[in-house]
């Protein structure tokens, strides 16, 4: 009669050991000796899949991209203090205005400095203190909403009537 005896597994023995008994790490790894499967160990310094990898994706896959800090995600809002407006008023007259009506579609109008002048000034938003200064002076603020063109509206309801008039047509 045999007597049974039990053994220990090797992988009971080798809990809490990372190599389990095959020497280095990367010696026990499949494909080579790069960092695992699939697209693992294709870091900077691992050239053997470069190549592939910026064919796929491009030279941005490497390195940090960006600025992740929580300031990055503020809103940055064009702005501009009515004394630059006053010491740019010939320049800002001729690009963006006539007749001491200057139009900045796109900028925030903040109350720093003076004007000397009456303008009427439109803008997408402007400060309270702004806002006085601008009148105190004998102008006018009005604000402006950033709207797209008419003709682009109109571009886009006659693109969606011809496909139904082609579809019309294929029935009949």
């Amino acid at each position: 009669m045999k007597i049974k005896t039990h053994k220990k597994k090797k992988s009971k023995n080798q809990r809490g050991n990372t190599t389990y008994g095959h020497g280095s790490r990367k010696k026990w790894k499949k494909s080579g000796h790069h960092g695992g499967c699939g697209m693992a160990g294709t870091g900077k310094r691992a050239d053997h899949k470069k190549s592939l990898v910026i064919n796929l994706y491009g030279n941005n896959y490497f390195g940090k991209q960006g600025v992740t800090s929580r300031k990055s995600f503020k809103k940055n809002n064009e702005v501009i203090n009515l004394n630059d407006i006053e010491l740019k008023l010939d320049s800002l007259l001729k690009k963006h205005g006539k007749d001491k009506e200057i139009i900045l579609k796109g900028y925030k109008i903040l109350g720093e400095g003076e004007l000397k002048q009456a303008l009427t000034i439109k803008a997408k938003a402007f400060s309270e203190s702004a806002k006085e200064k601008i009148e105190k002076a004998g102008g006018k603020a009005i604000l402006i909403k950033n709207e797209e063109p008419k003709e682009n509206k109109e571009k886009e309801t006659s693109k969606s009537i011809k496909p139904k008039v082609i579809k019309e047509k294929k029935k009949k």
